[in-house]
């Protein structure tokens, strides 16, 4: 049996060597594995007002404008 600093070096470069998730997925896996089902709408409408304000600045504004 290898000693315990052994085991933990490979667990460490193993670790290292596993694909990295991407940020929306993290986020679902902590909002289903911590049920934080609220976070969910917070994040829709910061994602809305980003979105509003990227297409603000572009030639849709007009037409953005026109619906408020």
């Amino acid at each position: 049996m290898p000693p315990k600093n052994q085991l933990r070096k490979d667990d460490f470069e193993n670790a290292g060597k596993e694909k990295q998730e991407t940020l929306f997925r993290e986020f679902i896996r902590f909002v289903i594995e911590n049920k934080k089902w609220w976070m969910i709408p917070i994040l829709i409408v910061l994602l809305g007002l980003g979105l509003l304000s990227m297409l603000s600045s572009t030639g849709a504004a007009p037409f953005i404008y026109s619906i408020f």
